[in-house]
């Protein structure tokens, strides 16, 4: 068995934060080993116990103050940092953590996070280098359902983290509690694309209409994106989440060969490695 670890990602206020405080809870319940990471540098109040946080590193108020910089200019410089002092401060943050434990990193809402940007990737490559199994989970707010250019716009952001993050990988629509009826999500947990663009033709301009068709297309061709519903207030959603989650990085499996991954990591820091070094395999 790999230490395994779960990045909460998707666009702020689709509900990562309360997810997070949720599956703790639910994991202290049932006598499981959470731990939770904050890498949002411009959070404010945690609804669970944060392990490690990067804002003890650096945060997004003093970067504003230092640089005279806006919120996401400051979250940016903020992921920069943390992608240049990363093999350190993740090495202290996952320090003591064993095959039995489970990880899961609270992280920002830019988008542009998870589309393009390299901070999350040099973190994903390290903890490949250090032997960790991880899960992106993308969530996106069930609310979506009801304009289906922003569903649209939502599932490409979800096919770009995917692509961008390479990993086992979970997309979440959140808040099904919130909807007046709750069948209502069944269509959109299987997307297809020229259902979905139907619907806008008669919105669009007839110029648009081939680009719309294209984006549809693009979608279905490939078949990457589904959705797992999440219902906070039903006990058993959780449970069927997290199991979709722990049978995506293989959480609780036993394998043949057990290593030291603490004792490699251990190494790695305190080494200097060639520039040749071996790439990060994948999961």
């Amino acid at each position: 068995m790999a230490p395994c670890a779960q990045l909460i990602i998707g666009p702020a206020g689709s509900g990562k934060s309360t997810f997070c405080s949720h599956v703790y809870q639910h994991c202290q319940n049932s006598g499981r080993s959470l731990h939770i990471i904050n890498l949002d540098p411009a959070a404010d109040v945690f609804t669970y116990p944060v392990s490690a946080d990067i804002r003890e590193l650096i945060s997004v108020p003093e970067v504003m103050e230092q640089f005279d910089l806006g919120p996401n200019g400051a979250l940016l410089y903020c992921m920069e940092y943390l992608e240049e002092n990363l093999r350190d401060w993740l090495f202290a943050a996952l320090e003591g953590y064993d095959d039995e434990d489970c990880v899961v990193f609270d992280c920002p809402g830019q988008i542009e996070l998870y589309s393009h940007h390299s901070a999350f990737r040099t973190l994903v490559n390290q903890m490949h280098d250090w032997s960790w199994h991880l899960v992106a989970v993308y969530m996106l707010d069930s609310q979506f359902i009801t304009d289906a250019s922003k569903f649209i716009a939502g599932c490409l952001q979800c096919q770009s983290a995917m692509m961008n993050f390479q990993l086992p990988h979970i997309n979440v629509l959140t808040k099904i509690d919130l909807l007046p009826d709750k069948t209502l999500i069944e269509p959109y947990l299987t997307p297809d694309g020229g259902a979905l663009v139907s619907g806008l033709q008669a919105d669009v301009r007839p110029a648009l209409q081939r680009l719309d068709d294209s984006v549809a297309q693009l979608l279905d061709d490939y078949s990457m994106v589904s959705f797992r519903p999440l219902d906070l207030s039903d006990f058993d959603s959780v449970s069927q989440l997290l199991y979709t989650i722990d049978c995506a990085v293989q959480f609780g499996e036993d394998s043949d060969v057990r290593t030291s991954r603490h004792e490699d990591m251990h190494e790695e820091i305190l080494c200097s490695r060639p520039s040749g070094q071996t790439q990060p395999r994948t999961v």
